[in-house]
């Protein structure tokens, strides 16, 4: 997940919750592979923290240690919460200020990499802005609105082991790359790396987090989005170029998606 603070400035943000204004004292959280864009009111400055899910997961469980026996049973339990997928959190500049010292801090100590020597200092460090940030997160035991998602993860919780992905989803997930605007299905995806459609798309959600389909329309509204903003193709020639050849769902989608219909999200881009 990641946790952008907006530092100085203010934008129009766009995402699965619409079209936001942020500024100084928000922060925007947004869950794994969430599409955001953003159109800066003149400028904006913000720093970005990263979150590794398994690392996040970690963290409930020592959270949570008195009524939780294992990782297992804090995996389950951050299942069974519902939360929107992109939030911004509205601090207040006051607040937000407390971040900046150590916001500026870790930056520093990142610039080389990780290091064993720096590890107990970033996750003092982290914890100092989690602490600010958290209370701000909404979450619910049942699901209040459409758009909330219980949380999901990739794939079984484990020790993070630097492996290669398998070939066959290497090569999937390039193909949907080179040829997005082809009518691809699953089964065809799946015959064309020899795989049966279940053992793709489940090597596929272990690798990249997201079904083969819902990775491809990711693909198709990032590239419509490029289309819309660098070139004057008509929208329904440019929805075609991507893939999608019904209006109606292409829009679904990308809004879906980017968090605005293609028509609006031309607009501010022209803006």
């Amino acid at each position: 997940m990641k946790l952008i603070v907006v530092r100085a400035g203010s934008a129009i943000l766009l995402s699965e919750f619409g079209e936001e204004p942020v500024t100084v004292g928000d922060v925007v959280a947004l869950g794994a592979n969430i599409l955001c864009g953003s159109e800066p009111e003149g400028s904006i400055t913000v720093t970005t923290l990263y979150l590794d899910r398994d690392y996040v997961i970690d963290q409930v469980f020592w959270q949570h240690a008195t009524l939780l026996s294992d990782r297992w049973d804090a995996r389950d339990f951050a299942d069974e919460l519902y939360s929107e997928p992109a939030q911004i959190l509205h601090l207040g500049e006051d607040r937000a200020g407390m971040l900046m010292p150590w916001l500026d801090e870790m930056v520093a100590l990142s610039l080389d990499g990780p290091s064993p020597k720096k590890f107990y200092r970033m996750q003092a460090l982290l914890f100092a802005v989690l602490d600010v940030i958290t209370p701000y997160v909404r979450t619910t035991p049942v699901r209040r609105t459409q758009s909330q998602r219980l949380a999901t993860w990739p794939g079984l919780h484990h020790h993070r082991r630097f492996a290669p992905l398998r070939a066959e989803v290497r090569e999937a997930a390039a193909l949907l790359h080179d040829t997005p605007a082809q009518r691809w299905t699953l089964h065809e995806l799946a015959a064309a790396v020899h795989l049966s459609p279940s053992q793709l798309g489940r090597i596929f959600v272990d690798a990249y987090g997201k079904t083969p389909m819902t990775y491809l329309s990711t693909l198709r509204a990032e590239r419509l989005a490029r289309l819309l903003r660098e070139t004057e193709l008509p929208i329904e020639l440019a929805m075609r170029e991507v893939g999608w050849h019904s209006r109606g769902h292409a829009a679904r989608m990308f809004r879906q998606a980017i968090g605005v219909t293609p028509t609006r999200y031309r607009q501010l881009s022209r803006h």
